[in-house]
């Protein structure tokens, strides 16, 4: 195996090393496989239902399409270093608005070079980052709000237990053994981080202190980079149990659960294994349109339900704490 990149790491690297999960992250390679024609053979359930919400809503023919290209660079500025263990969307969106102009412009004349030129909206972005990156960062949570966020609960799980097995990992047999587990092309060798196929060079002159390593479902076989000092470097790589992210899950025990919730709610919730609008949970359970928007609005306000605006609709889906209501509920 050729070693294309080696990250040198001192003692206060190692002691700088940690995970975040990143919304932002997810935005780039899910909008790319959005776009694309091909069935992903994990990801197909998904796009079958978000794709058309994309295309009504306008998001395949702006900002995110010039700024996102089917392959090659992203701009860096895309994916701003988590400040913490789990920033919010909005958090990572504020990042992005506050990125200064000249880090920008560079991300956009880098671009440019990959694609040979650059598409009239960021065009106006190069010459007014200030003002253009208020459309680009609406546009990011509309984006957001349609295709990842009334998933989110179910995509959190993933990466949270792939940050628990390998937290597990290091306390265990300690970080050597982590690089070697993380990614088929990543190896960790004589304190350094080495990286097969990656076709730029990584070094510490080029990257901040540390390593900040960021579990994705959706970037794919590969490993995804970010070296902007002073930032530390970022490393994405696939999360674990990814295979599974959208199989269906058992049902739970509905007359149990039914006893505290009532039938109603329950009935709802077990419907919201995929996100839905209002009309669309009417014609599957027989509920009235009026009874199941009264049912959701309790089921929202005990925290087991999230409401996301979808173009004129709204999706609703269930929350991590009605995931581990339904899981104890299946035992």
């Amino acid at each position: 195996m050729v070693v294309l990149a080696e990250l040198a790491f001192s003692a206060s690297d190692l002691a700088q090393v940690r995970f975040a999960v990143s919304p932002m992250w997810e935005v780039a390679p899910s909008f790319r496989l959005l776009r694309s024609a091909a069935a992903h053979p994990v990801h197909r359930p998904w796009a079958d239902q978000v794709r058309p919400r994309m295309v009504a809503a306008g998001l395949d023919r702006g900002w995110l399409s010039e700024l996102i290209p089917p392959t090659g660079y992203v701009p860096d500025f895309l994916n701003p270093a988590p400040a913490g263990p789990a920033p919010t969307p909005a958090a990572e969106r504020d990042a992005i608005l506050d990125s200064p102009a000249d880090r920008v412009r560079r991300d956009l004349a880098h671009l440019a070079r990959h694609q040979r030129r650059l598409g009239p909206r960021l065009r106006t972005l190069h010459a007014d980052p200030r003002t253009r990156l208020a459309k680009v960062t609406e546009e990011l949570e509309t984006y957001w709000e349609l295709a990842l966020a009334p998933y989110w609960a179910r995509i959190r799980a993933v990466l949270d237990a792939d940050i628990f097995y390998r937290a597990r990992m290091v306390a265990e047999h300690g970080a050597g053994r982590l690089f070697d587990d993380l990614h088929a092309s990543v190896s960790w060798d004589d304190n350094a981080l080495r990286i097969a196929g990656r076709k730029q060079p990584l070094t510490r002159r080029t990257a901040g202190t540390g390593l900040l390593l960021i579990p994705s479902v959706f970037t794919g076989p590969g490993l995804r980079t970010r070296t902007t000092l002073p930032d530390p470097p970022q490393l994405a790589y696939p999360a674990r149990g990814v295979g599974s992210l959208w199989n269906a899950r058992p049902l739970p025990r509905t007359d149990t659960l039914a006893v505290v919730l009532g039938r109603s709610r329950t009935l709802l919730l077990t419907e919201l294994e995929t996100p839905a609008s209002t009309t669309q949970l009417a014609h599957r359970t027989g509920l009235s349109p009026a009874g199941v928007s009264q049912y959701l609005t309790a089921l929202r306000n005990a925290g087991l339900v999230s409401a996301h605006r979808a173009g004129r609709s709204v999706l609703y889906a269930r929350t991590a704490a009605a995931e581990t209501l339904l899981n104890a509920a299946s035992t």
